[in-house]
């Protein structure tokens, strides 16, 4: 069984109803905070179990992180017996966490009013596409879609891709996950203050446009517009990692104080140092394209290596270009402990990645436990619930639940 991991959140219990990465990547960080988290999966488990590469079926690369430090049990909840028994579980639970349509989970016997008749200081939080009080509220929803509607794919083209794209990394759903844990820990603090649970909708869509807004917005801002949507300085096409004589560097040159530096650094006192357009911030931002086409072109007259020397005197920010692949043995994450190398049980060596948050007095757990195998805990969490072995056997023979190394 998997011993709660000490942190902020020790003693407060999840059951995990979510799948994919949003939820998951939510319920993994309420994991790491030190919360005891139950995740519930179908006979066929978790889709991202099934998305290599990986060493043995079921236990998929970003399966491995993103539910490291759960409990796993396996329940039909389509079949009364499986209902009944997430619904026991629930009992003991602080919170409900989903990633289901709330018709679905409604239809399943599964929303709030349901659960807060059992366990009625439930945080009930349901992770969907939209806000459902709008009319696209019974939408499916997934991060490729959520992101061509909130104006990713456009604000790429605008960038300079040939052709509208989506970022290559699951925006969306990383975005509302982060929405999903402080609902979650607010709630808590409000139940604890008020002793009231509550039901929490957490949408993507609203999620993401106040993302994308915020930055965007720009002229739309005001009525009548000022100008035409979209932050310049993020998309001019100049705003990329700049090639020096022998390699690439990331280099931003931000306010006055940098400027005079990076100036004084080059032996560039006049031309370029008194040019108005490089003088103040809003010049500077008025003439985004011209600004980051010169910089890109002086970065081109040293190696990286000069570059990161001369630029580290002067105090101008600068970063390496690095790849996933540098990530993991960065000296700085590896320091932090951020990066680490672990043993899990089945699947042998491997990396792991920490909380990225470090506390003075309750700190998480700087390494989790792994991630389960489908249905590891099954037997395990139903006993805690109350069913007996024989209730248990008879469950598993209905084809309510399921546990590891069980026919299925």
């Amino acid at each position: 069984m998997t011993t709660p991991a000490a942190g902020p959140l020790a003693g407060v219990r999840v059951l995990d109803l979510t799948t994919v990465i949003l939820g998951p990547f939510a319920t993994q960080i309420l994991a790491q905070l030190g919360a005891e988290v139950i995740k519930v999966e179908t006979p066929e488990g978790d889709n991202m179990r099934h998305v290599g590469p990986m060493r043995h079926a079921g236990m998929g690369h970003i399966f491995l992180h993103a539910n490291a430090g759960k409990q796993s049990i396996v329940l039909d909840l389509k079949h009364p017996e499986g209902r009944e028994a997430a619904l026991k579980l629930a009992e003991s639970c602080d919170v409900l966490i989903s990633n289901v349509r709330p018709q679905a989970m409604q239809r399943l016997g599964l929303d709030y009013e349901a659960v807060c008749a059992r366990s009625p200081r439930i945080i009930h939080v349901s992770c969907c596409g939209f806000d459902q009080d709008g009319p696209d509220a019974a939408r499916p929803a997934y991060d490729d879609l959520i992101q061509g509607a909130t104006g990713i794919p456009w604000l790429m083209q605008q960038y300079g891709a040939p052709e509208p794209a989506y970022a290559p990394t699951t925006l969306s759903d990383r975005v509302t996950g982060l929405h999903a844990v402080y609902a979650v820990t607010a709630a808590l603090y409000a139940r604890e203050k008020t002793g009231q649970g509550q039901a929490i909708v957490v949408p993507m869509f609203e999620a993401m446009a106040q993302f994308v807004l915020g930055d965007h917005m720009a002229g739309l801002t005001f009525e009548p517009p000022l100008g035409d949507p979209g932050y310049a300085r993020l998309l001019t096409t100049h705003r990329k990692p700049y090639a020096t004589a022998d390699g690439m560097l990331c280099v931003l040159i931000y306010n006055d104080k940098h400027w005079r530096s990076f100036f004084a650094a080059i032996g560039e006192s006049e031309g370029l140092a008194r040019d108005p357009r490089f003088i103040t911030h809003s010049a500077r931002a008025a003439n985004i394209d011209a600004v980051y086409a010169e910089v890109a072109r002086i970065l081109r007259t040293r190696t990286t290596a000069e570059w990161q020397a001369l630029l580290e005197a002067a105090d101008v920010p600068n970063m390496p270009m690095n790849s996933p692949a540098d990530l993991l043995v960065n000296p700085q994450l590896r320091a932090t402990g951020f990066v680490s190398d672990v043993q899990h049980p089945t699947e042998g060596p491997m990396h792991a990645l920490a909380h990225p948050t470090r506390w003075s007095a309750t700190p998480p757990a700087r390494e989790a436990a792994h991630a389960p195998r489908l249905g590891e805990h099954t037997r395990a969490l139903l006993a805690q619930a109350g069913y007996s072995p024989e209730r248990i056997d008879a469950l598993l023979a209905q084809g309510a639940c399921r546990a590891a190394g069980e026919p299925a």
